[in-house]
């Protein structure tokens, strides 16, 4: 009874500041999810390098991400071979996920789980980490875009370029780069529990998932979301999610009532999502202007104290 009482006087908040100094400040086991967008470490701006790596030709760009203006413009490996520094940037975005991520096993409830947007070339990176600190991997979920920008360059323009006619016919209909990133992995872990998980649910209300709920969000039980942004949804971070998307994550392994909490909240579409489903909140952004339009956006959906 205790430990209902405690869950009922937390409060929904919104945070500026250092996620892994903020995380410190949050008692043991007292939330329920941890779902978050992560810096995927790819070089989408100045705040996704997560690396020491000095490489010139990094985080410049190419014609044809000029011409594609999306919102990953800059480029985000090196175009004239992997030096040994470039090598190094796997590992040193493992070591940036190892930070943070014992504080957030610490404060997940038993059972709890943590649901990250982690992008397709290191999510096995932020995987190890999560396991290497105490989490249990479950499953990839799979987010299938309804579109998606392609950018893969033709080799044979490359050769055009250089005067190179018959490279250019041999290697016809090659490209340089990518297929069409059409879908993005959802990594879906979860803090041990002692016993079974029927015991961990009826002890601290989280172990299990609602199938009936993702069915009906989803129309079926895959591990497959296939679903896009509302209209005028978007604009808010270069990175943001549709919140009809956070929601079915949220519902699938929390009740109304638990607290959701995202150490790299961006605008604070989880925030909102949480709000809409009468979850609480706990949402911790840096950046002071990212942080702003998220302060101001969470106000509107929060009924309760908002300490900001």
């Amino acid at each position: 009874m205790n430990q209902i009482a405690s869950e009922l006087d937390v409060k929904s908040q919104v945070i500026n500041g250092d996620c892994i100094e903020e995380l410190k400040k949050l008692p043991d086991n007292s939330v329920h999810l941890i779902l978050s967008d992560i810096p995927y470490g790819i070089g989408a701006d100045e705040w996704d390098v997560l690396h020491s790596n000095t490489n010139s030709a990094y985080m410049g760009n190419s014609p044809a991400q000029q011409k594609a203006g999306s919102v990953f413009q800059r480029r985000g490996k090196p175009i004239n071979g992997w030096s040994e520094a470039d090598r190094e940037i796997p590992k040193q975005y493992y070591e940036w996920c190892s930070l943070w991520a014992k504080e957030w096993l610490r404060v997940l409830k038993p059972g709890g789980s943590a649901i990250v947007f982690a992008g397709r070339r290191y999510a096995p990176r932020c995987v190890v980490a999560l396991e290497d600190a105490g989490f249990n991997f479950r499953d990839m979920l799979s987010w299938v875009k309804p579109r998606a920008t392609h950018r893969a360059q033709r080799l044979s323009i490359v050769y055009d370029r250089r005067g190179g006619e018959d490279d250019a016919e041999e290697w016809t209909g090659w490209r340089i780069g990518n297929l069409r990133p059409s879908f993005e992995p959802i990594i879906w872990c979860f803090k041990p529990y002692k016993h079974t998980i029927a015991d961990n649910v009826l002890e601290h209300g989280v172990g299990a998932y609602n199938q009936d709920a993702f069915e009906a969000a989803t129309g079926h039980i895959k591990n497959i979301i296939e679903m896009g942004m509302e209209k005028g949804e978007g604009g808010l971070h270069p990175a943001q999610k549709p919140a009809k998307l956070l929601e079915v994550l949220i519902s699938l392994v929390t009740k109304p009532g638990h607290v959701v909490l995202d150490p790299f909240a961006g605008s604070g579409s989880t925030g909102a999502a949480a709000a809409n489903l009468g979850r609480k909140f706990i949402m911790i952004e840096k950046d002071q202007e990212i942080f702003s339009t998220m302060k101001g956006r969470l106000v509107d959906f929060n009924q309760q104290d908002l300490f900001l």
